[in-house]
């Protein structure tokens, strides 16, 4: 479990060791998450000469709630301080800005492997394959750390096809357990749906659409959660332990309170109500 911790903060976003590329290489459109307009590869005008954001106190009521649900997952500070060996886009050339530009999505995109594959090594129940996700934690760490030309050229989406095979495998490990047998809601569109105190323990909701979902007191015990969409989903007093393939960004799109019980690896957002309801 320590190791799983430390690996879990090095998969943080440390924006004092980055560039602010966040608020560089990635676009953004006006809507209720973003109060302007962005194209990739321009410095979003809230953005300092020392790569802070000069609103970052300020961004949900200056309307950028979209700010506030990012995490990089630590692929900002790998790719400013790794990959370009802590060189400025700013003070370097043009060429070298839009390599590292480029790279950031990439190595984002890898370090969401690397959060999913560390917390299936930790799953007890899916041993039999803990081998096969090691190898592909090693892999995914070599590949994270190439250089900006072998980033450029990686197909990143048949990697991550690879990954999830043993990713899939060691979810139905451990969600075989569970008394009844989890629901298979993978991909389901359940916008809008009123699931308040709704019995999903165990059940698959890989990609599912749950945004503005109720939840509220709903069991989500032991559920895989990965890639679904929780944007403004009600977790109120839902009950979330043992929850697996969470991520950070996940649950700080979603809405909560002081009842909503979380699996260790995330935090309750700060912007969640101070009471239960």
């Amino acid at each position: 479990m320590p190791e799983q911790i430390s690996e879990r903060a090095r998969l943080t976003g440390d924006c004092a060791r980055c560039f602010g590329l966040c608020c560089v290489a990635l676009p953004f459109a006006a809507s209720a998450a973003f109060a302007v307009s962005k194209p990739a590869g321009k410095p979003c005008h809230n953005l300092g000469g020392d790569h802070r954001c000069g609103i970052h106190t300020e961004l949900r009521q200056r309307g950028f709630a979209g700010c506030t649900v990012y995490d990089c997952l630590g692929a900002g500070q790998k790719v400013s301080q790794v990959t370009f060996g802590g060189r400025d886009w700013r003070t370097g050339s043009e060429q070298d800005a839009r390599r590292m530009f480029d790279a950031f999505p990439v190595v984002r995109q890898l370090h969401e492997l690397l959060w999913y594959l560390t917390e299936a090594v930790g799953l007890a129940a899916a041993r039999p394959v803990h081998a096969g996700l090691r190898a592909a934690l090693r892999k995914t760490e070599e590949l994270s750390l190439g250089t900006p030309e072998e980033l450029a050229a990686l197909d990143v989406a048949a990697h991550r096809q690879e990954v999830n095979v043993l990713l899939l495998r060691a979810s139905e490990l451990a969600r075989a357990g569970v008394r009844g047998g989890g629901k298979d809601r993978r991909g389901a569109d359940l916008m809008g749906a009123r699931l308040r105190g709704a019995g999903l323990r165990g059940a698959s909701l890989r990609g599912a659409c749950l945004i503005a979902a109720d939840l509220t007191g709903a069991d989500l015990r032991d559920a895989d959660l990965i890639g679904a969409d929780l944007r403004d989903a009600d977790l109120g007093d839902a009950d979330l332990t043992g929850a697996f393939f969470l991520t950070q960004p996940q649950l700080d799109a979603a809405r909560g309170n002081a009842g909503t019980r979380l699996p260790g690896s995330v935090t309750r957002p700060a912007h969640w109500t101070a009471t239960a309801l």
